[in-house]
């Protein structure tokens, strides 16, 4: 059995992102991630076309942003790129089903997670492009990877993220109805990571400071929605629930020693505690937002909106310049520069590098793989369920589908994350019976829908005959708090977004040639160096919010589309011992250094470096 899900997202042919986020989008195509096939010779010259470069994960993650970004924008000349990736893998598909770039002499021995995340991106590329050659590719691929596994057990990278597979198994069984992908899904479930084991009688609560696969934080980011996914295929009516119920004591112990302000845990590469000097890897970023939505799908519970949403609009930007040509490996919460370390790197198991800004800093996964952060979420602005339509994700978008054969056109304009209005328009073709769900952010203090007051975290549902065109407006009540974080530091949130002191950025350009692989302008690394004072403590109770209006780059370092003015004062923070280009994970006096001054705070999302976990002292 396969049970349904509670929510289906639409697709690209339906969804029609606008405003700032078709505009986020727009900057991410010229950008890093919609160049790599032009830049980089691990995307150009891959093994997966002919090439001789990286075989394994690197195509499949690139492809797996960069087709949802071709098609959201209906962008021709994207579009048509893609297809030459997509032709050349199925070109090279051997007549057993196997589609790995590796020689059948060496199968026995390869880590067949590749095989995984490529049919998932096959899956992908359907919904997009109506490919019918998809249905017969992927089914040989999967059906090859059972005989596969049958006498070679999933290992490594296969092993820690053995889930992965069961999405494209499941889209296909949604299609054929063939029982031998249950058995294949079951044989996943039965070789793979048993996370509930794992987090049982859970060990790794202090940062271990060694690499190791159950403390990665991208398997752990993937894993949140394992035993979800795997849930969907037993037969006990309990058992999504308790599935559920098992990825919140997940998140919650990794939060509990792990979290961030912003909604995430760290890990560089694996968990590295609390500290706001300890890095978070962008790829565990866009596996978590990955994670949650595909969650909600199954549960129906908007907390993991809550979550992808928190993620989206504060650790995705942050990682990137707000060109998106450069990203980090690793971002920090408390970041006063981003310089290569001269001795030891701070993080765990990461280079001196992964804090840059670049093209590949410290590791190519995050290159590929970053890109599928903004077009997923773009996805799941409207989600369709029995009976309607729900608007999910807040954001701007359009929906173009049908109901009973009716034209159907819900449009969603706001500036929220930023501004706190948002406007549905619905139009149909003739008298239709359906219900608009509208779902309130569990972060606003309260919403009002057309007037009427609704809780944070509710779901309004809406169901009449809709008949021509009708319009539904809704505001949002934001209220700024100061969060306790660890060590007796606090943090700023407003509604959706965290808030960081704004800090002079000077940035130093770096062009170089290293494994063959060439940084040069735009594409190339930068070191980030403070060009203001960084160390204060708030000293006001008083936070004054003003919306300043989203400029050609919504998450605009220089022209940020809300700031928060406060008083702090200096304080004598320090630097961390041995390190002069970061500060000390606390300080080393929170006494007053000066007289209170007005500050800016600006959206986490709109920094490159920041203080945003700082002390609050009393004149």
């Amino acid at each position: 059995m396969l049970r349904k899900n509670r929510y289906v997202q639409f697709t690209s042919k339906e969804i029609e992102p606008e405003g700032w986020l078709k505009r986020q989008l727009e900057i991410q195509a010229e950008g890093l991630s919609g160049n790599l096939d032009k830049i980089w010779p691990d995307i150009k010259d891959s093994r997966w076309i002919g090439g001789d470069r990286d075989g394994w994960e690197r195509v499949p993650y690139w492809l797996d942003g960069f087709i949802p970004l071709a098609y959201l924008l209906r962008n021709e000349d994207m579009i048509a790129r893609a297809k030459k990736y997509i032709d050349a893998i199925i070109a090279r598909q051997k007549p057993d089903g196997w589609i790995c770039p590796c020689e059948d002499g060496e199968r026995h021995r390869y880590d067949v997670w590749p095989a995984f995340l490529i049919c998932k991106v096959l899956a992908l590329y359907e919904e997009c492009s109506g490919d019918d050659r998809i249905e017969g590719v992927l089914k040989g691929a999967l059906h090859s990877l059972m005989l596969h596994i049958r006498s070679n057990t999933i290992f490594n990278w296969a092993g820690a993220r053995w889930f992965e597979c069961l999405i494209p198994i499941y889209w296909l069984y949604e299609r054929t109805g063939e029982e031998w992908l249950m058995y294949l899904a079951n044989m996943l479930n039965v070789q793979g990571t048993n996370y509930e084991v794992l987090f049982r009688e859970w060990k790794d609560q202090a940062p271990r400071r060694e690499w190791n696969y159950q403390t990665h934080n991208v398997n752990l980011a993937m894993a949140l929605k394992s035993q979800v996914l795997a849930s969907r295929t037993y037969e006990d009516k309990d058992a999504v629930v308790r599935a559920e119920e098992f990825t919140e004591s997940m998140l919650d112990k990794l939060f509990t020693y792990h979290g961030t302000v912003y909604g995430h845990f760290t890990g560089d590469e694996n968990l590295s505690g609390s500290s706001p000097i300890q890095g978070s890897e962008l790829c565990g970023i866009v596996e978590a937002m990955y994670s949650y939505e595909q969650i909600f799908c199954v549960t129906g519970n908007p907390v993991w909106l809550d979550r992808a949403e928190m993620l989206a609009y504060n650790a995705l930007p942050a990682a990137t310049s707000p060109d998106m040509r450069t990203h980090q490996y690793d971002q920090l919460v408390n970041q006063i520069a981003c310089v290569r370390f001269r001795g030891r790197p701070i993080f765990g198991t990461n280079g001196p590098d992964a804090h840059l800004f670049g093209l590949e800093p410290n590791y190519g996964c995050c290159t590929a793989n970053f890109g599928q952060g903004w077009p997923k979420f773009a996805l799941t602005t409207f989600m369709s369920y029995d009976g309607g339509i729900l608007s999910s994700s807040i954001a701007p978008a359009k929906l173009i589908t049908e109901i009973g054969g009716i034209p159907v056109t819900v449009r969603l304009e706001t500036d929220y994350p930023f501004g706190d209005k948002a406007n549905y328009y619905v139009t149909v073709g003739s008298p239709v019976d359906f219900e608009l769900a509208i779902r309130i952010p569990s972060c606003v203090r309260s919403a009002r829908v057309d007037g009427v007051e609704y809780a944070p975290g509710s779901v309004v549902r809406i169901k009449r005959v809709w008949s021509g065109a009708a319009s539904i407006g809704v505001v949002y009540e934001f209220e700024t708090e100061l969060i306790d974080r660890p060590n007796g530091l606090k943090a700023v949130k407003r509604g959706p977004l965290i808030y960081s002191v704004c800090i002079g950025e000077e940035w130093k350009r770096h062009e170089y040639v290293r494994d063959g692989v060439e940084r040069k302008y735009p594409f190339c690394d930068y070191e980030i160096y403070p060009g203001s004072k960084w160390n204060y403590a708030y000293a006001s109770d008083t936070f004054e919010a003003t919306y300043n209006g989203i400029s050609d780059y919504p998450f605009s370092s220089e022209k940020p589309p809300v700031t928060i003015k406060t008083k702090a004062v200096e304080i004598d923070w320090g630097t961390e011992e041995g390190y002069n280009d970061l500060c000390a994970a606390v300080p080393r006096s929170r006494e007053p250094a000066g007289e209170p001054c007005e500050i800016t705070l600006k959206p986490y999302g709109c920094t490159n470096i920041r203080m945003t976990e700082i002390p609050k002292i009393s004149l």
